[in-house]
């Protein structure tokens, strides 16, 4: 959650839940038992739709299983009331539309990762260790007759990161002894 988040809900709630997990994951804890634990005459209130739902219709079906709990409903960027048949329906549509952005977001992203890689970029995280640190542990390995994970402890990689580099730079693992 952004700070611009944090500072506007804070204003306007009585608790905060923060949810780290993206509103796409299908697992989502902390918003599932937070909606769990509102009743009648409660408001849950979020900062943006599209922080908040998947999509359109799982922005719908919450909304609808809060209105037969009697739990109001509150969007902050929108001072949208869904209470009201108008709220109601101007909350329909600002539904779609935050589904079409993230789709269009997420398209873009994925338009955007393709052209780097064409590009030559390197996608990710950056490499901790360089070939010449993977062909100086794997020589320290077979000399020294060293266990793979205390060299991947060392070089501060897991066990099976060390291996894959082995793999890729055509070295032998396991190390024939």
């Amino acid at each position: 959650m952004t700070d611009r988040q944090t500072v506007q809900l804070e204003a306007e709630c009585d608790a905060l839940h923060v949810e780290y997990v993206s509103a796409v994951a299908a697992d989502r804890p902390v918003f599932e038992a937070l909606l769990d634990d509102l009743s009648a005459g409660d408001t849950f209130i979020v900062q943006d739709l599209d922080r908040a739902f998947r999509s359109s219709i799982d922005a719908m079906l919450t909304a609808e299983a809060l209105r037969q709990r009697g739990v109001n409903f509150s969007i902050l960027s929108l001072n949208v009331d869904t209470r009201t048949p108008e709220g109601e329906l101007f909350y329909t549509m600002v539904a779609s539309f935050a589904q079409y952005e993230r789709r269009i977001i997420s398209r873009r992203t994925k338009e955007g990762m393709q052209a780097a890689r064409k590009r030559g970029v390197q996608l990710g995280r950056p490499t901790q260790l360089t070939p010449e640190v993977i062909r100086d542990a794997y020589d320290w390995m077979v000399q020294a007759t060293l266990p793979c994970r205390y060299v991947a402890t060392q070089l501060g990689v897991s066990r099976l990161t060390l291996q894959r580099r082995f793999h890729r730079l055509g070295l032998e693992y396991p190390i024939p002894r």
